[in-house]
């Protein structure tokens, strides 16, 4: 028995060298790793405390946009509004005050337009769905489908139908 003790102790010192080495280079690799791991979370932490705060930012932006969209729309109305309050204070004057009404008309017609509004045509028109709505059908000698008549003037901002004109058409 004192041979195997003996043998255990006498072990070979490079064997036992190589194992101490080898011992050392991985607490090193694994104090490496649990460094990169500590990186890695904290880069990940200040990216989701970045992305929250964007998030905020973004919610704050939206929220900005819808409460001030029409800012410059309003401000182009301004001066219509102006030219109301002139034709108010001046109503005395029947002829002037139709003057001033028909100009303050033309006016707040020239700012929307200038911002896309225009009217959807409906003289000698045949009837489309996506522009038009029939209220009435009448027998006409006209080919069936054309409007005979409008009641209520569309619109349309650029390419979107804000309010579909009011037709009568012709129909059996």
């Amino acid at each position: 028995m004192e041979h195997k003790k003996e043998d255990k102790k006498g072990a070979d010192p490079k064997k036992e060298e190589k194992e101490i080495n080898d011992l050392i280079n991985l607490k090193k690799e694994l104090d490496n790793k649990n460094k990169s791991i500590e990186e890695l979370t904290d880069t990940l932490k200040r990216l989701q405390a970045e992305f929250e705060n964007y998030k905020k930012w973004n919610a704050k932006e939206k929220i900005d946009f819808a409460k001030y969209a029409n800012a410059g729309i309003i401000a182009e109305m301004l001066p219509v509004l102006d030219s109301f309050e002139i034709a108010l204070k001046n109503s005395s004057d029947k002829e002037k005050f139709a003057e001033g009404m028909k100009m303050v008309y033309a006016q707040l017609y020239s700012a929307l337009e200038a911002e896309g509004l225009r009217p959807i045509s409906t003289k000698d028109e045949k009837f489309d769905p996506y522009r038009h709505e029939v209220l009435l059908k009448e027998e006409s000698d006209k080919p069936e489908g054309t409007i005979l008549e409008e009641f209520q003037k569309g619109y349309m901002l650029n390419d979107k139908v804000l309010r579909f004109s009011k037709v009568k058409v012709s129909g059996k």
